[in-house]
């Protein structure tokens, strides 16, 4: 794909080379685009594809996948910014030509950090899970077959062959008429195989329509992950060029949300306000971090690091860090020498004054549920993700949730909806219909906790959680889930401000 300052030359092609180009609304995007665009439009494909994944980031968090509500707001979004989503919509073309030029620019933005890898790679699974959640019946085969992708379908005479065998085999069907079944190479089926949810015979795994999905983002997932590898490879030579560097750093710096990185907090929060402020305002992940600190008088190093980035991003300066994990560490008969030697320097390390001086930021939900799972001993990751249901109850109760609300969280959890999750225990914890704004970070947990707590939120006339001692407005209002979107995208309209800006200047 090449870039000129100047108007681009459209392609003139006719009606069927417009569809052999983009025979389906959604791809793999195995091929990179190769006409001329110029650097106006590269840069207005950039800002739509950036919103778009921002929303689909957002509506993740704030709706449970694949419901009506998450699915027609996630049209709602594609909509405005032109990109294909539905088969056989007339004049598709452009749209599926957006789609995939802005597709290839932002691995260029996003190929730079396992971070923005992640984060890029999340979204656009979920974007295609939307697509093809979406589309026909008649056209899965041809998407199939255009992507490389060696599942075939069973013919009706074989389905009713093995249908009691399937049907046992897959839990997902749940009672379902079985429909489609797609035979698969036993080797692409692993992950089911591995929970035993599907039938094999002959070396080839029978899957149905329902479960096809997990294995096809699968296999997105793993080309995706190598070509990001091999763009960041290719990274140099497009660095060169003077109006593009400074354009796809300023795109994969500012928009995969805050990094929370003490944000002029320093310095506000004293050591002895922790203990009171782990129950009122730090999420799970970090109140059970300080728990287990409190009692153990240690935690290993995936703790410490979780635990102690989350402690500089709420506020705490490099002295008062080493002072707390000194005295905690210490009560646990460690000698003060020792901690000097052993400890100090990884934590002036994480405050960017030892070593390659790294500022490093606390960690994303999205870091803490995919990255370092917890061993036997750990206490780090995400209670939501790594927590026995069983425990996790206990944890609730212990927290004073009420029964029907554990009984929410624990469902969202079944569902594998880890920071809906969170947010709705935030909600409950803090007496809000709906908190407005979608949870990504542990910190945002914080920040949002004390603003309600300072008279910042509308609170309930009935306190769920009686630890928290201060009288608040009795202020109720009845929200709908369109208030919480209506505010995503006012505080999304506001970060894209700064982009658009950066481009036009």
């Amino acid at each position: 794909m090449q870039f000129s300052g100047g108007k681009r030359k459209k392609l003139k092609l006719g009606g069927d080379q417009r569809n052999a180009c983009y025979p389906h609304s959604l791809q793999f995007y195995l091929q990179p685009p190769t006409e001329n665009i110029s650097l106006i439009e590269f840069e207005n494909l950039a800002i739509d594809r950036v919103k778009l994944l921002k929303a689909v980031e957002n509506l993740g968090v704030s709706y449970v996948k694949g419901t009506e509500q998450y699915q027609s707001k996630l049209e709602a979004e594609i909509r405005k910014v032109k990109f294909s989503y539905r088969e056989n919509l007339e004049n598709e073309y452009e749209a599926r030509r957006r789609d995939h030029i802005s597709h290839f620019i932002l691995r260029l933005a996003y190929c730079q950090s396992e971070d923005l890898r992640r984060w890029f790679i999340q979204q656009e699974m979920d974007l295609l899970r939307f697509r093809f959640s979406i589309l026909p019946k008649d056209k899965i085969q041809d998407f199939l077959k255009d992507s490389h992708l060696q599942f075939e379908a069973i013919s009706d005479e074989e389905r009713r062959l093995r249908e009691k065998d399937i049907t046992a085999s897959s839990p997902s069907l749940n009672g379902s008429v079985l429909e489609l079944v797609y035979k698969i190479p036993f080797a692409e089926a692993l992950d089911l195989f591995r929970g035993r949810k599907v039938y094999l015979e002959d070396g080839f795994a029978y899957v149905p329509l329902k479960d096809i999905v997990a294995i096809i983002l699968n296999e997105f997932r793993t080309k995706l992950s190598k070509a990001l590898a091999l763009t960041a490879r290719s990274l140099p030579a497009v660095q060169s060029d003077e109006r593009l560097q400074p354009l796809l750093n300023h795109l994969s710096h500012s928009y995969t949300g805050q990094d929370y990185n003490t944000q002029g907090n320093v310095g506000k929060i004293s050591l002895d306000q922790i203990d009171s402020l782990s129950t009122k305002s730090f999420p799970p992940c970090m109140r059970q971090l300080h728990k287990a600190l409190r009692e153990n008088h240690h935690l290993r190093h995936g703790g410490r690091m979780q635990y102690g980035l989350f402690l500089k991003g709420i506020g705490l300066t490099l002295e008062q860090a080493l002072q707390f994990w000194k005295q905690e560490f210490i009560r646990g008969k460690m000698d003060p020498d020792k901690f000097d030697k052993g400890y100090s320097y990884n934590i002036r390390h994480s405050f960017g004054k030892e070593g390659k001086r790294t500022d490093y930021t606390p960690f994303s939900c999205m870091k803490i549920i995919l990255n370092n799972p917890p061993g036997q001993g750990d206490y780090h990751g995400c209670p939501f993700r790594h927590s026995d249901p069983e425990l996790l109850k206990q944890k609730l109760q212990s927290y004073k949730i009420a029964p029907a609300g554990i009984n929410q969280i624990l469902d969202l959890v079944k569902g594998t909806h880890y920071q809906v999750a969170c947010q709705k225990y935030f909600e409950m914890i803090h007496n809000v219909d709906d908190c407005g704004f979608s949870l990504n970070h542990p910190n945002q947990f914080f920040i949002e906790s004390q603003k309600i707590l300072n008279g910042g939120k509308d609170i309930k006339k009935e306190s769920i959680q009686p630890e928290t001692p201060q009288p608040k407005p009795n202020v109720q209002k009845t929200k709908d889930a369109s208030s919480a979107l209506a505010s995503l995208n006012s505080s999304l309209e506001m970060d894209m401000e700064g982009l658009e800006d950066y481009f036009s200047e």
